[in-house]
């Protein structure tokens, strides 16, 4: 696991990473540093196969239960807790807290929900948001091939304790195209920010 705790910090964000990165991937490491900078600390942590260097992702009881060991790390800080992640990471998450509440998380954050695999537009990986009863931030960029904004968009505004902040031009790895005008760089920053605002207006 690891740990960033700005000096300043007011809140903790645990940090998951998506399916095939870990959590010293270059965006997930931008993404704390950028988080650092509105002062959310951020615990960081690899799932067991990607500990362990496999490519076969783990069962869902396995990924759950490192959501559970993370939050329980987390805890130690004494700091607010919200949690979530890069894709994958962010729905493991809402599935552990769909199961069974997560102690001590106010609110679950998701950097590119994964709704459905590229071109397989589905809903069903959004079934058990039903079930999520604290408050949910969705980022989602418009040029995501894993998350359809025209399905996506009714289940967020049909879950009472969610919103959706969409990221103009943004992929699934939320890189911008040179003719959009804006930088990647700039991006994270917008990602930040508005889960910082978000934060604080739970915490």
């Amino acid at each position: 696991m690891i740990l960033q705790r700005p000096a300043d910090a007011w809140a903790l964000y645990v940090f998951a990473h998506g399916a095939g990165a870990g959590m010293n991937h270059s965006f997930m490491t931008a993404m704390a540093d950028a988080l650092g900078q509105e002062g959310i600390a951020t615990l960081r942590y690899d799932f067991l196969y990607m500990e362990q260097g496999k490519r076969r992702i783990d069962p869902p009881a396995f990924l759950h239960q490192r959501v559970r060991e993370a939050v329980a790390a987390g805890s130690a800080q004494g700091l607010p807790m919200i949690a979530g992640g890069k894709s994958m990471g962010g729905r493991m998450t809402s599935q552990a807290q769909a199961i069974g509440p997560l102690p001590n998380v106010h609110g679950l954050a998701f950097i590119g929900f994964p709704l459905h695999p590229a071109k397989q537009p589905s809903t069903k990986r959004a079934d058990h948001l039903k079930q999520v009863q604290i408050p949910m931030l969705f980022l989602q960029g418009t040029r995501d091939e894993l998350a359809d904004l025209t399905l996506l968009t009714p289940i967020v505004n049909a879950l009472p304790t969610a919103k959706m902040q969409i990221i103009e031009g943004a992929d699934h790895s939320f890189h911008v195209l040179k003719r959009s005008g804006r930088t990647d760089a700039e991006v994270l920053r917008e990602l930040a920010e508005t889960t910082a605002a978000w934060a604080k207006g739970l915490l």
